[in-house]
């Protein structure tokens, strides 16, 4: 009995895996941003180009012979060859792509694969041009989501059955055909999502905490961006443990940790499934999530009483809670201010709450630039 338990904890376990990873929404600027960061992104750029160069090399190899397209050069062979030298051009000589764009060059990319391929007359030569759907598909599993990914998934499954029905309407062996279609889906349909999993549990794991498995700094850096950039309101709040030192002293490190993991999974559970949660350093936290600049305080008021709730054990903690808030809809002129300077005014705010006694709510202002005129200015 305890068997089966085990087993269906680490279903369940998996189904949330699987349904985290599906509805991951990864950020395309952040990881273009990161290869650039790392002086990546020309190397990778020349590469790609390369694959589009070789692919038009080959459309011109392969013009005219019996395994070719027909013609002398024929239209299909001619489409192929330019669309892979413009494919080449675009990625040398361009910035690289926006996600829209880059989305729109794959799935071009993935329709002129199959296309191209079934017009060749050698069916079995054809059918090996679906390999081709494996490099589309890596780059879509490195740079966009699980969903662009099935897409994708989906499209190379149909490839990969046309080709193999093609196989036998020609007269070829279906032992051969089933094969073929065999080996082309485990290469190219099953084989990407499986490392598209793989990579984002890495990454996944390169941005959360160990401890408490809420975002850490960097996870933190990546999310709040995208919060200030689509939210009319954002409001940012930092707390601080009181007296957390006295708590590993007194009891030990172990309480203490597991001190850090409750009030980790009582913010998580009260800030809702539109905040932003992370831990930031040893008992330091941050929540960020779109609430307006009139019921920021009474949500930090709320927070703080989560995180000081008793529980059945004799260590209890409060926290001192800084609170920064950018409103659009208070001062439409104003400039939107960057995810570092909200950061930074959370926690100034948070260590004027520490020096106040603890167990407080301290709300800092965000004062515009001096550069800045207000409307009520003028």
């Amino acid at each position: 009995m305890g068997h089966a338990v085990g087993t269906t904890g680490e279903s369940m376990n998996d189904g949330k895996t699987l349904r985290a990873w599906w509805n991951d929404p990864v950020d395309y600027r952040w990881l273009v941003r990161t290869l650039a960061a790392r002086s990546a992104l020309g190397p990778l750029k020349i590469l790609i180009g390369i694959a589009g160069a070789a692919i038009a090399m080959m459309g011109a190899v392969i013009a005219g012979t019996p395994v070719g397209p027909p013609g002398e050069p024929g239209i299909a062979s001619t489409i192929g060859v330019l669309c892979g030298v413009l494919w080449a051009l675009r990625w040398w000589l361009l910035p690289w792509p926006s996600k829209t764009e880059s989305l729109v060059l794959v799935g071009g990319a993935d329709v002129l694969f199959t296309v191209e391929f079934l017009q060749v007359p050698d069916r079995l030569f054809g059918a090996t041009g679906a390999v081709l759907l494996v490099v589309t598909g890596g780059y879509v599993g490195f740079f966009h989501s699980a969903r662009a990914l099935a897409a994708h998934s989906v499209w190379s499954l149909l490839s990969v059955i046309v080709f193999s029905v093609r196989i036998v309407t020609g007269g070829g062996d279906v032992h051969l055909a089933v094969a073929v279609g065999l080996l082309l889906f485990v290469s190219v349909v099953s084989m990407l999502p499986a490392l598209q999993v793989v990579y984002w549990l890495l990454r996944t794991e390169s941005l959360s905490d160990p401890l408490t498995h809420l975002l850490n700094r960097r996870g933190l850096e990546i999310r709040l961006p995208l919060l200030v950039e689509r939210c009319p309101a954002i409001c940012v709040m930092s707390f601080d443990l009181d007296r957390f030192k006295s708590v590993n002293d007194t009891w030990g490190h172990r309480v203490g940790d597991a001190v850090l993991v409750r009030t980790a999974r009582r913010l998580h559970d009260a800030a809702g499934g539109a905040a932003v949660v992370a831990r930031t350093g040893g008992e330091e936290f941050v929540v960020a999530a779109p609430i307006a600049m009139a019921a920021a305080r009474t949500e930090a008021e709320r927070l703080r009483h989560v995180v000081a709730e008793p529980t059945e054990t004799a260590v209890e903690v409060t926290a001192s809670v800084g609170v920064v808030v950018f409103d659009s809809t208070i001062c439409p002129r104003c400039p939107r201010p960057s995810p570092d300077r909200l950061l930074q005014s959370a926690d100034a705010a948070m260590y004027r709450a520490k020096h106040s006694g603890g167990n407080v709510v301290v709300i800092d202002e965000l004062t515009p630039p001096r550069d800045h005129h207000h409307p009520a200015s003028e």
